[in-house]
């Protein structure tokens, strides 16, 4: 049983407040280059995959994930390289498609799309989309994106998109088809409509208990039956915030002021209570959502993740906020080298 494990950054560049005074953001220019050191970091430790989120505000440095990935592409030899989410419902899916193919081609066959709705919606005004067509304009966009996917002469019709008929979308991928995810936060909807097409799912999972999402899964597993969808060939993933250190003290001690202040940004924007140290133990415990302390205390969670909700991928968002780039590198390298051989050794005869 192979379980991939990965990584996922949506580029945070915030910054904190800390009981020794404030941690300014870097540029997100240096942000950027980090994140290329990162990839191509994960890559040398063995791990799977690398998704790169996309965000169109001032504190998150990465809008186009695609052309960060495709810097990394020739810096890495195995990873797969993805978005984490592409936010579909605000973009075109043939530049969707043609920007993948191009990440394909650079890598030899390792890029996939994570496609999603997008919990921040500021791409909708800056690229002239009404939110109330928000749920429209993803199943629509989704069905041209598969299309196209399938076909390198493309017929479809469109309503909020204009349709295309008879038109080449190239260059095509290096793979036959593009691998396509729909990531979701949780939503039935979400999980129905994957299972209905028989895509790969992923869902993140940044509070409460994980097993929360089995309910979810069931549904996706069931509708893709129904389908005619085997379910030995679903895919399952799952993203959570997480961090590694050589102790579980370490990793605590580093990784709180960083998700405290990522966090109150959110708060302050969507009405959520302040962080606070008592939800952050609730959270990195046996039954919360962060993956937080030693390679041995953070393999076992994943472990216990994996086979509770039978996954097939598990990946770390690392970093939070504005985590020194030096600690997010010994993070992930951590991560290959400690985390990943327990991992594999567990599944491997399961």
């Amino acid at each position: 049983m192979k379980i991939e494990l990965g990584l996922t950054s949506f580029a945070d560049n915030q910054e904190m407040h800390t009981e020794n005074g404030v941690i300014p953001a870097i540029s997100n220019a240096e942000r950027i280059r980090n994140i290329v050191e990162e990839i191509k970091l994960a890559d040398e430790v063995g791990l799977d995959v690398y998704g790169l989120g996309e965000h169109h505000r001032p504190d998150y440095a990465v809008s186009s994930p695609t052309t960060v990935l495709a810097a990394a592409a020739p810096l890495t030899k195995k990873i797969k390289l993805a978005s984490a989410v592409t936010v579909l419902s605000s973009d075109d899916p043939v530049r969707v498609y043609q920007q993948f193919a191009t990440l394909d081609g650079l890598s030899n066959g390792r890029a996939e799309i994570m496609a999603g709705r997008g919990s921040f919606i500021e791409s909708f005004p800056l690229f002239g989309y009404d939110l109330k067509d928000y749920e429209a304009l993803f199943d629509e966009k989704l069905d041209l994106l598969l299309n196209i996917n399938r076909n390198e002469i493309v017929h479809w019709e469109g309503h909020l998109r204009p349709s295309i008929e008879g038109l080449g979308v190239y260059p095509r991928a290096v793979q036959k088809e593009l691998p396509i995810w729909l990531a979701t936060g949780g939503t039935p909807e979400s999980s129905l409509k994957a299972g209905a097409l028989g895509l790969p799912i992923t869902y993140a999972i940044i509070g409460g208990s994980p097993r929360r999402f089995r309910r979810n899964i069931a549904m996706y597993k069931a509708i893709a039956e129904s389908k005619g969808f085997p379910a030995y060939q679903l895919q399952i993933s799952t993203h959570s915030w997480g961090y590694v250190a050589d102790t579980d003290e370490q990793a605590q001690r580093e990784f709180y002021p960083a998700v405290e202040a990522h966090h109150n940004v959110l708060a302050k924007e969507r009405g959520w209570p302040a962080f606070s140290n008592e939800h952050f133990l609730s959270e990195i415990g046996p039954d919360g959502a962060m993956y937080v302390g030693s390679p041995e205390t953070v393999a076992q969670k994943i472990i216990d993740t994996v086979e509770s909700l039978e996954l097939t991928r598990f990946m770390l968002h690392l970093p939070i906020g504005s985590m020194p780039h030096e600690r997010t590198m010994h993070a992930i390298r951590l991560f290959g080298e400690k985390v990943k051989p327990i991992v594999d050794a567990y599944f491997e005869n399961k």
